[in-house]
């Protein structure tokens, strides 16, 4: 009789790294507060902004809707890009 072998499968937690763009941040209280809104989002568990190109990395441990970041990005005063 042949066995079956059947591989491992990883149950650890996910991560989803996704990058945006923001308009409007020019100084580091700007980042800081993009920063602060975004990690108050459920599941967030990092964000980088890199205010030369307004880029904001966003990693969590679950895929958010655009318009979870958009109200989040909205609410510290500034625009999610396209």
């Amino acid at each position: 009789m042949l066995g079956v072998s059947r591989p491992e499968r990883n149950e650890g937690p996910v991560s989803v790294t996704t990058t945006y763009t923001v308009n409007g941040m020019t100084c580091g209280h700007c980042a800081s507060s993009v920063t602060e809104e975004l990690s108050g989002v459920d599941g967030v568990t990092g964000v980088d902004v890199q205010l030369a190109t307004g880029a904001v990395t966003v990693t969590s441990s679950r895929e958010l809707t655009r318009d979870e970041v958009s109200a989040a990005v909205s609410e510290a005063g500034y625009e999610l890009v396209g």
